[in-house]
Formats: C-alpha cells, structure tokens, sequence
C-alpha cells in the first residue's frame, strides 16, 4: 500500500473567534413586494488598533484584493519622500490622491493645478479613461457637449498623479510609471508592506482595473490597517509601522478635511459618511464591493470612550448595482454603535436603497439583515 506525501507543515495561527464558514452567510436582500429576488453573501470583521477582533459575521480570513482601499496607505510613499513641500500640496490635493473620485468638474481643475505647479504633463496619465466620469450627471453634461472625457476624469487618476510627482522628484522616467519594474511602483509597494506589517517580497500581487499594482491581504489584516489608519498613534514604539505614523496622520486628516475628493458630490458612500459623521471615521472603498472603515477613537455614536478600531466589508458576489455594499456597510457601523439618530436618518438612502417605476411607486428594496457579533458572545 503506497503511503501518502507529508504535507508541509503550517506555522501554527492564533485561534480565531469562530470556524470559518463553509457557505458565507446572506448579509443583504432585495426584496419586491414581499419576494425576495436576490441575495448577497460576504463578510465584516471589525478589529481593535491590536488586531484584535471585536465583531464579526462570516470569515474574517477571507483573502480579498485591496483595489483602490489601497490608496490611502501607497500616498505615504510620495509624503515621505517630501513631496508636499517640494509641489506645495494642499490638503484637497492629497485627499484626492487617495480617491476614487468621480470625476467631476472640481476634481480636474484640482489636479490641473497640481499639474500646472509642478511641471509635469497630465498627458502622461496612463490611467485611462473607461467609465469615467463615475458621476451620472457630468457624464451627460459631457454627452450632451460631444466632449469625450480624457484620463483625468478617470476615479485613479489622483493616485496615478502621485506616481508621477514622486517620479518628477526622482529624475525617475515617467513614460512607464505604472509598469511594476518602475522605481515608483517599488516605492508603492514597500509602503503598502509596510502599513500591513509584511515586507513586500511577502505581498500578493495583482493588476488593478487603472493598470498598477494592487494586494490582496485576508480582511481581519484589512481592518488591522484602516485600524492603524483611524489613530496612527495608537501604536507602541516598538510595532514597526509606527515610522509610518506621521505620514498616515496627514493622510487621514486630509481625508477628513475633504471628503468630496475622496468620492464626490453625488451618490457615493465613503463621503457621504465622512460628511454625517464629521471627524469620526474615515471610509475608502475598493472594486468588487470591498470597503474599509477607520472608526476614530471615541467615535460612537453614544458618546463611549472606546479606542479606534478598524472594519473591513466585503460582498462576495462584487455587487454590481452598489446596493448591497451600501446598505450592508451602514447597517454594520449602526451595529457597531457608531451610527444612529439624525446622521443615520441622513444616510437613509444607503441603508435601504430603493427603485421606483416610472410613476414613482416603490418598485423594490434592498435590506440588510445579519448580526454583527461582538466576539465575547460567539462564546456565550
């Protein structure tokens, strides 16, 4: 009888909070008269700045590409290497490096300006321009103009700027910036290891949507981060992300401060909840309907002294229509305790979006409904 191979050895893991489940649970329903038409599986996972975990539904081990959510962290390489100082950038402008904006009148005339004070040519975008603008309305404007929309209008191009500013700095070349090889994309990379505690030989590599690189991490490590990102000081001394502080502060905080250039004007969550929740979180999604949140400490909404913490949502079918991650991405903060009264009435659109027939009757609706567990009751 042939004896079967050894499998390698796994170093051991800390225990998790519950086994992961073999079929992700049902987060979000839409629902027509009564019938439930579709369901949308996936997963939060809610962490201290420690890592660790304080509520979950699903796997919080669910390895998911950080797409855009990436942005936050990879602007650290442009601010460590001075970049503010050397083009003099204001705190919109680095808001909108770490956007998915919509591509709307004001997010072009602030890059134009970044790219008029800093000599580089916006021609050298290589970001594209599909889909862009993201936001309906000037997408008609444009339309209606025969203007076709060019690459600044595309929701990477801030980050994509950014590449190009720590390029100009460099006297690195700036023709094939988002090639991997690219010094610039080195630089993005060792950042984006560093903010996760890894080392970027380690990292999980894949091709964004707008051509550079993005990671994928299991989300409990995502939520660690935007955790870190929520209060970068929080950390000891002795973590060794904690270099990384100063400049994630001035990311976070201009995120806070303009939260329209993180999403836009119009229909898009991560600054919709940035403006009803004034300097309490910070929200940055990626493609696919994955989404971080930074809860900043003492950001409940009972006025509690809790410490900052991170959350990290994903929907495992991508979500096509928005509707699931929103509604399951507002549901999860009202359970976590940091939405309630006037700024969740504020948000009412998300937490249950609807769709009406042409003579405005309510058609269908979206509804979320899971329990969001604290980890001491899964126990209980």
């Amino acid at each position: 009888m042939r004896s079967r191979p050894k499998r390698p050895s796994r170093p051991r893991q800390s225990a998790r909070p519950a086994a992961r489940p073999s079929v992700p649970p049902v987060l979000v329903r839409q629902i027509r008269n009564g019938i439930v038409e579709s369901e949308h599986r996936g997963h939060i996972v809610e962490v201290d700045a420690g890592g660790s975990i304080v509520r979950v539904v699903g796997d919080p081990e669910r390895v998911v590409s950080l797409r855009s959510a990436a942005k936050p962290f990879g602007l650290i390489a442009l601010i460590e290497a001075g970049g503010i100082e050397a083009f003099d950038l204001t705190a919109a402008e680095l808001a909108l490096m770490t956007g998915s904006h919509s591509g709307e009148d004001m997010h072009v005339r602030t890059l134009q300006g970044v790219f008029r004070r800093s000599g580089v040519s916006q021609s050298q975008l290589a970001c594209g321009s599909a889909g862009a603008p993201l936001d309906a309305l000037t997408a008609a404007r444009l339309a209606r103009d025969g203007e076709k929309p060019g690459p600044l209008r595309h929701m990477c191009s801030g980050a994509h700027a950014a590449s190009l500013l720590l390029s100009r700095m460099r006297d690195w070349p700036a023709e094939n910036y988002w090639m991997p090889e690219h010094p610039s994309q080195a630089a993005y990379r060792s950042v984006v290891a560093r903010a996760f505690g890894t080392k970027p030989d380690r990292l999980v590599r894949a091709i964004d949507g707008c051509g550079i690189e993005t990671f994928a991490f299991p989300l409990r490590e995502i939520a660690r981060a935007f955790a870190f990102l929520a209060d970068p000081s929080a950390l000891a001394g002795s973590d060794p992300r904690s270099g990384l502080a100063p400049s994630l502060h001035i990311v976070r905080d201009a995120m806070l401060a303009h939260p329209e250039m993180v999403g836009g004007s119009r229909e898009r969550l991560d600054t919709s909840l940035m403006k009803a929740l004034p300097e309490r979180l910070v929200s940055k999604g990626g493609s696919e309907a994955l989404r971080g949140v930074a809860i900043l400490p003492g950001g409940r909404a009972n006025g509690g002294s809790a410490g900052p913490s991170g959350m990290a949502i994903k929907i495992d079918d991508g979500d096509g229509h928005n509707r699931a991650g929103w509604a399951a991405g507002v549901e999860a903060l009202q359970q976590a305790g940091v939405l309630e009264g006037q700024a969740l009435r504020a948000l009412g659109r998300y937490h249950q979006p609807t769709s009406l027939d042409p003579h405005g009757r309510l058609a269908g609706e979206t509804i979320a409904k899971f329990e969001l567990a604290p980890v001491g009751e899964l126990f209980g």
